[in-house]
């Protein structure tokens, strides 16, 4: 049965990544406009017409590899800053350090951790993925997804459901951990 799990599984994984590639080639009519045009800009340095990689707002590859902007020092300029609020990030590496995690990228967002369970409960193992959507400190940027398998007779790790409330509850003690991150950092008189 697991391993029916396991292959339909791999199985979605192929097809979503095949279309997805599929439709990033893209098709259509296409027909550049004059304000797409490129500027010319200084010989070896990203276009500055290239589009961010984060979307709208976000950071681009040129920014990165030029140290333009917040991104590895230089000037204040808001488009050039990541989309990652500080204190949502610090506070969901601090809540989400009693698992082992898996990745991290500032860049994305993104903070997912392995496996891992509590001596209480050591029949069930919870993973957690935690999305920092932009940069705003509010329970409207943080989604948290939480994952459940239970072992079985045979000690087989099986999905199981996991309630809504834990989620909830997840993203709740994040924010209130970035929230006294922020506290402390503005008490404390440091400037970030």
């Amino acid at each position: 049965m697991a391993r029916n799990i396991i292959k339909r599984s791999i199985r979605l994984v192929t097809i979503v990544t095949i279309a997805g590639l599929m439709a990033a080639c893209g098709g259509g009519n296409y027909a550049p406009k004059k304000e797409d045009a490129p500027r010319e800009g200084p010989k070896g340095r990203q276009n500055p017409n290239a589009p961010s990689v984060f979307g709208e707002g976000g950071a681009s590859i040129g920014n990165i590899r030029s140290g333009a902007g917040g991104i590895l020092g230089g000037a204040d300029d808001e488009k050039a800053r990541l989309p990652v609020n500080k204190y949502l990030w610090q506070g969901a590496l601090d809540t989400l350090s009693f698992l082992p995690l898996a990745s991290t990228d500032p860049f994305t967002g993104v903070i997912a951790t392995e496996w891992g369970s509590t001596p209480e409960a050591p029949g069930e193992r919870f993973k957690v993925t935690a999305y920092i959507l932009n940069p705003v400190l509010s329970a409207a940027s943080l989604k948290v997804a939480v994952f459940r398998e239970v072992r079985n007779e045979s000690g087989v790790w099986l999905p199981a459901p996991v309630s809504v409330d834990t989620a909830r509850q997840m993203e709740d003690a994040i924010l209130t951990r970035a929230r006294q991150i922020k506290i402390a950092e503005i008490e404390g008189g440091i400037t970030g």
